[in-house]
């Protein structure tokens, strides 16, 4: 399953408070466009990349990456980007990419 870019336009596009996957707080979307997704917090903002997002859940896909939350964040940085990790796994989480747990698996 490819990341549909029409679906996280139309969910996200005009703002959204997507909810974090422990600690009741929210990842700010503020927009998106056909390049990126625009996420902010009171202190900072960032660009979260199509291409690195769309890379990301190929190598799900493909198995490369886990679709543990905890484990994609580290897989993410290793395999894809430095790009606000842990902020990618709360979206594809949200959009039903990532596991649904709350709990962090160890890798042997």
């Amino acid at each position: 399953m490819a990341l549909d870019w029409s679906v996280v336009k139309a969910k996200y596009g005009n703002g959204y408070q997507v909810p974090t996957i422990r600690g009741g707080k929210f990842v700010n979307i503020t927009r998106v466009d056909d390049e990126a997704i625009y996420i902010e917090s009171p202190i900072w903002s960032a660009t979260l990349q199509r291409k690195n997002l769309e890379a990301g859940v190929e190598l799900i896909e493909s198995g490369v990456i886990s679709r543990d939350p905890g484990l994609f964040v580290e897989d993410y940085m290793i395999y894809v980007a430095h790009e606000r990790a842990s902020s990618v796994a709360h979206i594809l989480r949200d959009l039903g990419i990532l596991d649904q747990t709350e709990t962090f698996n160890i890798r042997c």
